[in-house]
């Protein structure tokens, strides 16, 4: 390793974590913790509360109370609030990235150059947003109608452990912005950015606008989300659970809006760049260590090009280093926990079982210094038909199947047959060509000759089991309110004819 390249912030995690409620870290109502550590070292990091039934009845009543005061502030107060939000991010993003790296195992390159500018942006986008908030008039002969757009109360919001600060910006912010107060629900693998977050900006929200519970989803997601004073779940997570959210949800019959899984296509043409398109899909194989739903997992690679593709693909993923996530020059950093860990490495004998060839990569990576880790390398499948396991099961992993066709045809048949539609890309110089697949494919999210480029402002989310609802857009401010329709008649001529 080059000790150079370390970084040199050494940011300080507390001992323990209460739940934040009511403006104030509490400990939990069954006095049981859960003890968070470094994925690349095992190191202990801190402590964080198990939390219970009675925790989220607490917080929920915390965020009704503060609701009625929060849903009337001035569009003024509410930016104010969520632009210096993010100024508190900006002016510790090195400390945040770091400690992202430190709980979650992702580079801190990464933390660096995407999660902390991402999550700095939600809150600066939707601090514009604010204002875009209208209602209606609808002008009639003898009548005014007006429609108010209202926040709609209490939101229970359930983030991930893969890029948990981001995810929390990308629930926090909009909800803020249209005028709800909040219960979230980080996981318990991976949440201790999270937490440092909310107690750096503590002081900037009224108590009960924002609240934390930290527990197992078995203890606390379920209470959250069936809880009869919540008015909308939001959730990011794997299809399983969200089908679980989806049936606790309609106990009250209350909104959702779920990003879950993915297995996106990333479709190479024989006019593409390939020099352009190998280095890319190395790139959207190991970002985020491919613990990422929009990950570039099945490669679908004409068959005229394919080996000189592979040959390229091959090259671009071999380069990447794989070792300690706070060294700035480190490609591939730890996965998250050992029951990921142990995932991954279980489809590398599914991937043999099924016949298909581990043309690089396939095992656990044991260079000195990353035994203590949950390391494995970047790895290549091929000889991959769009049925097996591996193109259709998220892995979660740095794991990449590679698919070869020959006609458009039957490319978009195996492109669109997959329980999962979130994202995909097109390497084509055929502008026509990019144009009629991308149309074609049933993909939230189509990217042309890129990948993972998504600006502020455009819609993510899925089809089919991808889920449903958009994030990152203006849009999204509709799921975090509700229509009122207000009739004033003009004169008073009886009622209207029946």
């Amino acid at each position: 390793m080059n000790a150079e390249a370390k970084i040199s912030v050494t940011p300080t995690f507390r001992a323990e974590y209460g739940h934040f409620i009511d403006g104030a870290w509490i400990g939990s109502d069954g006095s049981k913790v859960i003890g968070l550590s470094n994925p690349a070292t095992g190191q202990h990091l801190a402590n964080i509360q198990a939390g219970t039934p009675a925790d989220v009845g607490r917080a929920v009543a915390a965020a009704k109370r503060a609701f009625p005061a929060w849903s009337r502030t001035s569009f003024e107060e509410r930016q104010r609030i969520l632009l210096e939000i993010a100024q508190r991010l900006r002016a510790r993003s090195g400390e945040f990235a770091v400690m992202e790296s430190l709980n979650n195992g992702k580079t801190v390159h990464e933390a660096t150059i995407h999660d902390l500018p991402e999550a700095i942006g939600q809150f600066e986008y939707f601090a514009g947003s604010v204002w875009s908030l209208k209602g209606e008039t609808h002008n009639h002969a003898d009548l005014l109608g007006l429609v108010h757009r209202e926040p709609l109360g209490v939101v229970a919001q359930i983030i991930p452990w893969n890029v948990p600060l981001l995810m929390a910006s990308m629930k926090i912010a909009p909800a803020l912005a249209a005028g709800n107060t909040i219960v979230l629900k980080p996981s318990e693998i991976v949440c201790l950015t999270v937490l440092e977050f909310v107690a750096e900006i503590a002081d900037l929200l009224p108590p009960g606008v924002l609240n934390v519970i930290t527990g197992y989803g078995q203890d606390v997601g379920e209470a959250l989300v069936t809880h009869p004073d919540i008015r909308k779940v939001a959730f990011t997570g794997s299809t399983s659970t969200g089908r679980k959210i989806i049936e606790y949800a309609a106990r009250n019959i209350i909104p959702q809006t779920l990003e879950l899984g993915g297995k996106s296509a990333n479709i190479i043409c024989r006019s593409a760049d390939l020099d352009a398109a190998a280095t890319t899909a190395a790139i959207a194989m190991v970002f985020n260590k491919g613990e990422v739903c929009m990950a570039g997992s099945r490669l679908f690679v004409e068959r005229a090009v394919r080996d000189a593709f592979l040959e390229k693909f091959v090259a671009a993923v071999e380069q990447i280093r794989v070792g300690d996530p706070l060294n700035e020059k480190t490609g591939l950093g730890s996965l998250s926990s050992r029951m990921q860990y142990d995932k991954v490495r279980s489809y590398f004998d599914v991937a043999r079982e099924e016949g298909a060839t581990i043309l690089s990569g396939g095992d656990i990576a044991t260079d000195t210094g990353l035994q203590s880790g949950f390391f494995v390398k970047p790895t290549i499948l091929t000889d991959v038909h769009n049925r097996m396991r591996v193109a259709q099961e998220e892995i979660f992993g740095p794991v990449t199947s590679v698919i070869t066709w020959d006609s458009e045809e039957e490319l978009l048949s195996q492109v669109n047959d997959s329980l999962y539609g979130l994202a995909g890309a097109v390497w084509s110089e055929d502008l026509r060509q990019a144009h009629r697949i991308s149309r074609a494919m049933q993909t939230g999210i189509v990217w042309i000759n890129t990948y993972y480029n998504l600006p502020r402002g455009m819609p993510l989310g899925g089809y089919k089991q991808s889920g449903f609802g958009r994030e990152l857009t203006w849009d999204l401010l509709r799921e975090y309110t509700i229509q009122k329709s207000v009739i004033i008649p003009l004169s008073y001529s009886g009622l209207p004819p029946q």
